[in-house]
């Protein structure tokens, strides 16, 4: 097992990244990436990496999905109580990153977490499937259950309870916006010779560095 994924080798040589070839603004660049994510049918290309770390300095990552983008920053919508949920709440930092593995490119990001407003957070859970809306109601995310079937129980009842109705959004349930302060792309290169494009935000303006691989 180890040797083999010692030999696990990729030679990267789809494309390149320079300074000239990006917009002055992160934002408006991600937008250009993600629009050539969708055309490569890439699977969950919305998908990125959401680091947070506890109160005690221990670090969690897991995969959320990115459900909206504009001038605040990166939106993903979660349960409150959930442990990155509570992170949040200790320390409002956070780190994202998406990989798209089909277009040899990266991107991470960091910086500051904040709560969208409840009518924001409200709009969106109305617009999710029934069943995507019962779920956020029968799941105390990250909390310990005795199993699936207990799971499955609460599921049922409430999906029961609410069948042609309202599914009133849970109080415990919403949106957050990471609003960056770094965000680097990363375009795979030959012999590992790999570009990587650092954007700093530097009182309100953001400036453009290259990095070594």
């Amino acid at each position: 097992m180890d040797n083999k994924l010692s030999q696990l080798r990729r030679d990267y040589k789809l494309k390149s990244l320079d300074i000239q070839d990006v917009s002055e603004n992160p934002v408006e660049q991600f937008k250009t990436w993600f629009d050539e994510v969708l055309k490569s049918e890439t699977l969950e290309p919305n998908s990125m990496s959401l680091a947070t770390v506890s109160p005690t300095g221990m670090p969690s990552v897991r995969t959320v999905l990115l459900k909206g983008l504009d001038e605040r920053g990166f939106i993903f919508y979660t349960n409150y109580k959930s442990r990155k949920g509570r992170h949040i709440a200790e320390n409002p930092k956070a780190g994202l990153c998406f990989n798209w593995l089909e277009l040899e490119r990266q991107v991470r990001v960091e910086g500051t977490v904040e709560r969208l407003p409840y009518e924001e957070s409200k709009a969106y859970f109305d617009s999710r499937p029934f069943d995507s809306r019962i779920g956020a109601l029968a799941s105390e995310q990250s909390a310990v259950v005795h199993g699936r079937s207990q799971l499955e129980t609460i599921f049922r009842q409430f999906r029961e309870e609410f069948e042609n109705k309202e599914v009133p959004m849970p109080k415990n349930w919403g949106g957050y916006v990471v609003k960056p302060e770094l965000i680097e792309f990363w375009q795979g290169r030959s012999g590992r010779m790999h570009d990587r494009l650092e954007y700093c935000l530097e009182n309100g303006l953001w400036s453009i560095r290259r990095l070594a691989p």
